[in-house]
Protein backbone atom coordinates (compact mmCIF):
# COMPACT_ATOMS: atom_id res chain seq x y z
CA UNK A 1 0.00 0.00 0.00
CA UNK A 2 1.38 3.41 -0.92
CA UNK A 3 1.57 6.37 1.44
CA UNK A 4 -1.35 8.01 -0.38
CA UNK A 5 -3.43 4.83 -0.05
CA UNK A 6 -2.80 4.83 3.70
CA UNK A 7 -3.93 8.44 3.99
CA UNK A 8 -7.07 7.76 1.97
CA UNK A 9 -7.82 4.64 4.00
CA UNK A 10 -7.51 6.62 7.25
CA UNK A 11 -9.70 9.36 5.82
CA UNK A 12 -12.36 6.87 4.83
CA UNK A 13 -12.26 5.44 8.35
CA UNK A 14 -12.81 8.92 9.80
CA UNK A 15 -15.70 9.46 7.38
CA UNK A 16 -17.28 6.11 8.30
CA UNK A 17 -17.10 6.87 12.03
CA UNK A 18 -18.45 10.39 11.44
CA UNK A 19 -21.34 9.16 9.30
CA UNK A 20 -22.16 6.45 11.86
CA UNK A 21 -22.56 9.23 14.45
CA UNK A 22 -24.69 11.16 11.93
CA UNK A 23 -22.68 14.35 12.29
CA UNK A 24 -21.44 16.74 9.63
CA UNK A 25 -17.84 17.64 8.90
CA UNK A 26 -18.59 21.02 10.49
CA UNK A 27 -19.85 19.41 13.69
CA UNK A 28 -16.84 17.10 13.88
CA UNK A 29 -14.47 20.00 13.24
CA UNK A 30 -16.07 22.15 15.93
CA UNK A 31 -15.98 19.36 18.50
CA UNK A 32 -12.36 18.51 17.65
CA UNK A 33 -11.39 22.21 17.57
CA UNK A 34 -10.22 21.90 13.95
CA UNK A 35 -11.25 23.65 10.74
CA UNK A 36 -14.02 22.16 8.61
CA UNK A 37 -11.89 22.16 5.47
CA UNK A 38 -9.17 20.29 7.35
CA UNK A 39 -11.63 17.49 8.14
CA UNK A 40 -12.66 17.35 4.49
CA UNK A 41 -9.07 17.11 3.34
CA UNK A 42 -8.42 14.29 5.83
CA UNK A 43 -11.43 12.36 4.55
CA UNK A 44 -10.16 12.77 0.97
CA UNK A 45 -6.73 11.45 1.94
CA UNK A 46 -4.99 14.76 1.30
CA UNK A 47 -3.54 15.25 4.78
CA UNK A 48 -0.83 13.46 6.70
CA UNK A 49 -2.10 14.49 10.10
CA UNK A 50 -0.19 14.50 13.35
CA UNK A 51 -0.80 12.33 16.38
CA UNK A 52 -2.34 15.19 18.36
CA UNK A 53 -5.01 15.71 15.71
CA UNK A 54 -5.70 11.98 15.48
CA UNK A 55 -6.45 12.05 19.22
CA UNK A 56 -8.65 15.16 18.83
CA UNK A 57 -10.66 13.54 16.06
CA UNK A 58 -11.01 10.26 17.94
CA UNK A 59 -12.26 12.04 21.06
CA UNK A 60 -14.73 14.04 18.98
CA UNK A 61 -15.98 10.81 17.40
CA UNK A 62 -16.26 9.08 20.78
CA UNK A 63 -13.76 6.37 19.90
CA UNK A 64 -10.19 5.41 20.63
CA UNK A 65 -7.44 6.41 18.18
CA UNK A 66 -6.61 2.71 17.91
CA UNK A 67 -10.10 2.06 16.53
CA UNK A 68 -9.49 4.51 13.68
CA UNK A 69 -6.12 2.91 12.93
CA UNK A 70 -7.56 -0.61 13.11
CA UNK A 71 -10.31 0.42 10.72
CA UNK A 72 -7.63 1.82 8.42
CA UNK A 73 -5.75 -1.48 8.52
CA UNK A 74 -8.91 -3.45 7.71
CA UNK A 75 -9.60 -1.22 4.70
CA UNK A 76 -6.03 -1.72 3.49
CA UNK A 77 -6.37 -5.48 3.63
CA UNK A 78 -9.29 -5.45 1.20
Amino acid sequence: MSHDDELLSFGLAVRAFREAKKISQEELAATADLHRTYIGSIERGERNLGLKNIFRIARALGCEPSQLVASTDRRADK
